[in-house]
């Protein structure tokens, strides 16, 4: 996790924030932390704490930055809520909804608008062009959602030198395992009254980690889908693949994803029409500097076919996503990807749960 506190400037009083000048870090593992010190540039290392209240209470942290384990999203968000922070999430928001909930009631509680989803697919460029252009396509005949490849190969090659680091305390590992398990038997057991196996947690982990950049993305596009009418979960047959068809009022979309060992991303999402196709192409996020473009295809009363692709920025998605975040906190916009809006990811791995158990 990261604390932040913009630097202030003063003209004529008024207080105007303009950029980051402090960093703080928490982690449970001590040799992460003093790795990530050496990541960050500046005159200073940033001061580090394995408490995550001295983070979260420190008067230098205006905005903290979760991303630990989802399991611990939830308690770490109302420890800063409560002590009056700015709040970025990376996704996904939660594994349940309870503690979903317990999120957008602490959200209120603080005044609204103080929690942030790190969606960072929706704030590309080439992404928001695409959901303007769909506007231009009539009717949706049919629209398909892919997302198949490896994160490893793009992590390890991406010059910021990862690395994983296992020396938690025996507490620690406890601490997680434990709301781990206890999420399962919530989500599944509790929220969708699903007997809870090993292969249906292993599916839930999957789509709610994994899957939720994609379903969220679509969301945006196409907004809620209206039930699920086929699904063939990667866990319940052994393949490290997926695939469903969301049903929507007048058309269908065809979601596949998995996971191989084969080093490229293949990620898109495909709107078709009657005389338009609109496709976003999604490159690796974890380079940075690889853009996302837009694809239009379509065809004119005359017959002439007409192909084109759009790359409006190099700026990487990550990039496009803190500069909305510098918005937020510093000139007060409403980001687009608040806790109602993640909520709505739970609600439908819950109709994909369904169609498995039925």
């Amino acid at each position: 996790m990261f604390g932040m506190k913009p630097s202030e400037d003063r003209p004529n009083g008024r207080v105007v924030r303009v950029g980051i000048i402090e960093l703080h870090l928490y982690d449970v593992s001590e040799d992460a932390m003093r790795y990530s010190q050496l990541k960050v540039a500046g005159p200073s290392k940033p001061e580090t704490t394995q408490r995550i209240e001295g983070l979260c209470t420190s008067p230098e942290v205006d905005l903290v930055l979760i991303a630990s384990n989802e399991a611990f999203h939830a308690s770490h968000a109302l420890l800063a809520l409560e002590s009056g922070k700015y709040v970025f999430i990376e996704k996904p928001i939660a594994l349940t909804l309870q503690d979903t909930d317990l999120i957008i009631n602490a959200d209120k509680v603080a005044g609204g608008d103080k929690i942030f989803i790190g969606y960072m697919r929706r704030y590309a460029a080439a992404f928001n062009d695409a959901v303007r252009e769909i506007g231009s396509i009539g009717q949706i005949r049919y629209a398909r959602v892919r997302d198949i490849g490896p994160n490893s190969p793009f992590i390890a090659q991406s010059g910021t030198y990862p690395r994983t680091f296992n020396n938690y305390r025996e507490e620690d590992f406890k601490a997680l395992r434990s709301k781990i398990d206890n999420d399962f038997e919530q989500a599944l057991q509790g929220e969708l009254g699903i007997a809870v196996t090993k292969e249906k947690k292993m599916m839930w982990w999957m789509l709610s980690t994994l899957g939720s950049a994609d379903l969220s993305a679509m969301r945006e596009m196409l907004g809620m889908p209206k039930g699920v009418v086929g699904f063939s979960p990667c866990a319940m047959t052994g393949s490290p693949f997926w695939s469903a068809i969301f049903q929507y009022p007048n058309f269908v979309v065809a979601y596949e994803s998995g996971v191989d060992q084969v080093a490229r991303f293949d990620a898109s999402i495909e709107i078709f029409g009657d005389t338009k196709t609109v496709k976003v192409c999604i490159d690796a996020p974890f380079v940075k500097g690889l853009p996302t473009t837009m694809v239009i295809k379509d065809s004119s009363p005359d017959g002439s076919y007409r192909e084109s692709t759009i790359r409006r920025t190099y700026e990487d998605a990550f990039t496009l996503e803190l500069k909305e975040v510098y918005e937020w906190v510093v000139h007060g916009k409403t980001p687009k990807t608040g806790p109602v809006d993640a909520r709505q990811d739970l609600e439908i791995l819950g109709m994909l749960m369904k169609a498995v158990a039925t």
